[in-house]
């Protein structure tokens, strides 16, 4: 089994990666999936697959890497489990919060040397 991101900048994978990594329909997934309509967020069952928190139910379920290895490896008895998380390819979007960044790190720098009291 192997699993990947699937544009995820938070490295957790979505209902359709873990689909993928387990080779399991959706409705399985569903199935597996320790959730409960009447409650938000349940405690851990370790045999079943375990969301990560929401904090509205509208969210959509996530689930970490290494939960969905564990639930391959020890409950479906999958032998050989490799979790790979893949970096997304860089966006316009991550390049202009870069350069933002970037800027407002000059700002920052530059107000602490204004700041500072010259050197006698």
């Amino acid at each position: 089994m192997e699993t990947s991101r699937s544009g995820e900048t938070s490295g957790l994978l979505d209902l359709e990666a873990v689909q993928r990594a387990l080779n399991r329909s959706r409705a399985s997934i569903y199935r597996y999936a320790n959730t409960d309509p009447k409650e938000l967020n349940r405690a851990f069952d370790p045999q079943r697959l375990n969301p990560e928190y929401r904090s509205d139910p509208r969210d959509a379920l996530m689930f970490h890497p290494n939960e969905v290895a564990r639930f391959a490896r020890d409950i479906l008895k999958i032998k050989e489990v490799t979790v790979e998380v893949l970096s997304s390819p860089h966006t316009a979007t991550q390049d202009l919060l870069e350069s933002i960044l970037a800027e407002i790190k000059g700002i920052r720098e530059l107000l602490d040397s204004k700041a500072e009291p010259p050197p006698a």
